[in-house]
């Protein structure tokens, strides 16, 4: 039986180029700059996982939870952040399918 791993392994160590619901929740962290781009979240334990998802949610309540209402300075760094994220996605060949598998 395997066992869970209690501790995350990186944001540049993840699958899919990073582009995992645990990744996302790096990238807005780093786009609301409640922790700095060089903190990768190796090693966190889940509930340090948690707590930085409570952050980052109460962030996005601020703006409805949409892209679109950002400042143009924050949709413009979320724009860099998913654009360079995706592009080493796919270069991963991470293709954006396992998110929409479940929208037929």
């Amino acid at each position: 039986m395997n066992k869970k791993p209690d501790r995350y392994v990186g944001i540049h160590n993840d699958l899919n180029g990073g582009m995992t619901t645990i990744g996302k929740i790096i990238r807005d962290a780093w786009l609301f700059g409640l922790i700095p781009e060089t903190e990768t979240c190796e090693n966190w334990n889940l509930a340090g996982i948690d707590a930085l998802l409570q952050k980052v949610n109460a962030e996005w309540d601020k703006y409805g939870c949409l892209v679109s209402r950002l400042p143009p300075e924050l949709a413009e760094r979320h724009h860099q952040l998913y654009e360079a994220a995706m592009a080493k996605a796919r270069a991963a060949g991470w293709s954006g399918e396992t998110e929409t598998d479940d929208e037929d």
